[in-house]
């Protein structure tokens, strides 16, 4: 810590600079497929620091690529302009593609593990240099560390889809290389500061439809239903503002004119359709804001915990529906589960909450691995302190979602009741006036 924040306390930089530094030292362990789920994949936490304006012309060379990883990272942290710097990392929005489940999403650069891959790591380092051009393996690129792998499974379901390795990098230069980004794949990049990560003003929700995973086999008359009965469901998102972004021109969402852009000639039927589905698809991705939710929000909770401010976790709220009697349902269902995750959480070490939540569902079972989006603490016994720590959020949802399942449900069937019984008061109404 510089002397200069002695009777302030450490700044961002002295924070990050410590964390890294503990993620370097105390890796977590790696967690093995469950039966019957052979998937892998493995994204890339890439942070930079942004040189100030006062700062900028003031840039020192690096302090080398030799040495440890500490005393490399304390040889870059000591310079002036990364002192006065802001640290930023680089998220992407994924392409919009007809039948993606994450189109046109935030996300880490990252992907799928193939047979050729020699570890996950590799996978991180590859599917980064082909989704935005950029190489990792480059010694401006500092590998720091691995954050908590964990099992992701279906939101509302117990079948489990893979295994997700989150890696962190560090950039060790004032200068960045130009992206290259790949159409398929990514329609734009952004870097962004992490106070808009961690600023409480930052904070918001996102809306998804839910309805295929409580009728996932059945058919689009039962799905709308159930949308109609449940709504949207809400959860914690982050409103991004990048410092820098880069789009990829060649995708459809860039901008097409009405003639060449096959989502502005659908119907007017599909477009509504698509509208009540909150589809991210096409154009209208694209003006839609950068919203950080979900399973990237839930990876991030593992890295922000760490950083302050602390004790975020009053800004984060419970993921819920927009149905009025849904949710006041499932809150009822629920009071005594929060109170008793919360006096959980009060007694947990570390004490370092983060607001987020994840789309993805906690799965009980023998398995702590098993919960999608978030950490539910580390294995006993294998390497380091990280393989014990718990994570505020994780603590929270635990069985939640099991609860919030049976809300849904006891809502369904007070709505259908109710409909039966609206429905016969009806009918008798009628055969009494034709009658008389």
């Amino acid at each position: 810590m510089s002397s200069g924040n002695s009777t302030r306390g450490p700044t961002l930089i002295d924070s990050l600079r410590d964390t890294l530094k503990d993620l370097y030292a105390n890796p977590y362990p790696e967690v093995e497929n469950p039966v019957g789920c052979k998937k892998r994949a493995s994204v890339a936490l890439v942070l930079r620091i942004r040189p100030s304006y006062e700062h900028e012309a003031a840039v020192l060379e690096e302090s080398g690529h030799s040495g440890s990883t500490t005393e490399r990272l304390d040889g870059f942290f000591s310079q002036s302009w990364v002192q006065h710097g802001d640290p930023e990392c680089v998220f992407i929005k994924r392409a919009a593609r007809v039948g993606d489940r994450w189109t046109a999403h935030v996300a880490l650069p990252g992907g799928k593990r193939d047979e050729e891959d020699e570890s996950d790591k590799a996978v991180a380092i590859r599917e980064t240099s082909e989704e935005i051009g950029f190489d990792l393996t480059s010694p401006h690129a500092l590998f720091i560390g691995n954050l908590p792998e964990r099992v992701v499974s279906t939101s509302f379901g117990r079948q489990p889809i893979m295994v997700l390795c989150p890696f962190v990098w560090l950039w060790t230069g004032p200068e960045i290389p130009a992206f290259k980004l790949q159409p398929t794949e990514v329609a734009s990049t952004h870097w962004v500061p992490l106070r808009v990560l961690l600023a409480p003003s930052a904070r918001t929700h996102e809306y998804v439809d839910v309805s295929d995973r409580f009728a996932h086999r059945g058919s689009v008359f039962l799905k709308t239903i159930i949308r109609s009965i449940l709504g949207k469901m809400r959860f914690s998102a982050i409103r991004l503002t990048p410092s820098e972004s880069l789009y990829c021109s060649s995708t459809v969402e860039f901008f097409s004119p009405p003639e060449e852009n096959p989502a502005l000639k659908a119907s007017l039927t599909t477009r509504l359709y698509s509208w009540y589905l909150g589809d991210h698809a096409g154009v209208a991705g694209s003006n839609r804001p950068l919203l950080l939710w979900g399973l990237t929000l839930g990876m991030l909770a593992d890295f922000l915990d760490q950083l302050p401010p602390y004790n975020a976790v009053e800004l984060w709220s419970y993921p819920t529906f927009t149905s009025r009697d849904v949710r006041f349902i499932i809150d009822i269902l629920t009071i005594p589960l929060k109170r008793k995750n919360q006096a959980r959480l009060q007694s947990s070490e570390p004490k370092n909450e983060t607001a987020i939540d994840s789309e993805t569902e906690a799965v009980s079972g023998d398995n702590p691995w098993f919960i999608g989006g978030l950490s539910k603490g580390m294995e006993a016994s294998k390497k380091g302190k990280n393989a014990t720590r718990s994570y505020a959020v994780g603590i929270l949802l635990e069985n939640y979602y099991a609860m919030a399942r049976r809300g849904v449900w006891i809502s369904a069937g007070i709505r259908a009741i109710t409909t039966i019984l609206f429905g016969l008061y009806i009918v008798r109404r009628y055969r009494q006036r034709v009658g008389r």
